[in-house]
């Protein structure tokens, strides 16, 4: 029987615990754990607002109060599956090639004990070495992208690994299933129309946030579905998807995203798919107000584990 949270009946939710969801930690369940949450306090690959380092530990606090069955998917992911806080992988805030082999290392380490991985970030820079080591794993994965930007600019005043480019750079990796992969919730300014045009030769297809006005979100959930087909999937999720409104606390916010349970509703729409793995990044606490942003991005974090959970069930 897998350990659960500390019960909320029994203890507070605001007593002790610093895990996510108030969850056991990996020394504590050892071989056992199925799923990891993983953290990376990392942000020296943002090019605006910095302060995503501190988002593991702010996610982990708005995630205390959820609890352990997921009515909609009809799961008791931490139940069905032993879940457990890995803590934070190391990082060098100077040195941003060493923390991507750190990441990457860690990562690693997890898939080759069979665990799946969710990880709380940091800036999108993580995505990449995460993609590395997934990929090594399952061949190339479709990925579902959910972000305000693209994410697939080149460089960075000439720094090609940033929060900005880490798709480009996987694609060039061969990391991605080129036909499968479809960036979410996307709005905003971009810097030229020429943007559009090189994501669509690295393959992506785009679902606009304007899409969500006229097309319920579980229908959009069956259109990625239909996209990724059966291939391996990664979910990669930026918080600035979400409109300010819901989502104030992160590094570069853009007006007219969608809402927190349009995301949520999308996510529970892709039960099925062959999920291995996900993050969520860009959390910036010290942007954010009665922990807003933390909270929305706890409960992304916890509905991927619930699809992990269903698949196990």
């Amino acid at each position: 029987m897998p350990v659960g949270p500390v019960n909320g009946f029994e203890q507070p939710r605001f007593e002790n615990s610093s895990t996510f969801a108030r969850l056991p930690r990996i020394d504590e369940v050892q071989d056992e754990a199925s799923i990891v949450v993983m953290g990376v306090p990392f942000d020296s690959g943002v090019s605006y607002r910095p302060g995503a380092r501190f988002g593991p530990s702010a996610i982990r606090q708005g995630s205390k109060l959820l609890r352990p069955y997921h009515p909609p998917l009809d799961v008791e992911p931490f139940n069905v599956v032993q879940v457990a806080d890995a803590g934070d992988v190391t990082v060098n805030p100077f040195n941003i090639i060493e923390t991507l082999e750190n990441v990457e290392r860690a990562a690693d380490d997890h898939l080759s004990r069979g665990r799946r991985i969710i990880t709380l970030g940091g800036d999108h820079t993580v995505a990449l070495p995460l993609l590395r080591a997934v990929a090594r794993r399952y061949g190339p994965v479709a990925l579902v992208h959910f972000d305000s930007h693209l994410d697939t600019w080149d460089t960075y005043f000439g720094a090609p690994y940033t929060h900005g480019t880490p798709f480009r750079r996987a694609f060039e990796e061969g990391l991605l299933a080129t036909d499968s992969c479809a960036h979410v919730g996307t709005h905003g300014p971009l810097y030229a129309r020429s943007d559009l045009e090189e994501d669509r030769g690295f393959g992506f297809a785009v679902i606009g946030a304007e899409r969500f006005t006229d097309v319920a979100p579980a229908a959009i959930g069956d259109e990625i579905r239909r996209r990724v087909g059966e291939r391996p999937v990664y979910v990669s999720v930026d918080i600035d998807v979400l409109d300010p409104a819901y989502a104030p606390g992160t590094g570069t916010p853009e007006a007219g995203g969608i809402s927190s349970r349009e995301l949520l509703l999308v996510l529970r729409a892709l039960r099925g798919v062959n999920l291995v793995g996900g993050d969520v990044v860009e959390v910036a606490p010290a942007y954010d107000h009665a922990e807003i942003t933390s909270i929305a991005a706890a409960h992304v974090a916890y509905e991927m584990i619930a699809l992990l959970a269903t698949a196990s069930h």
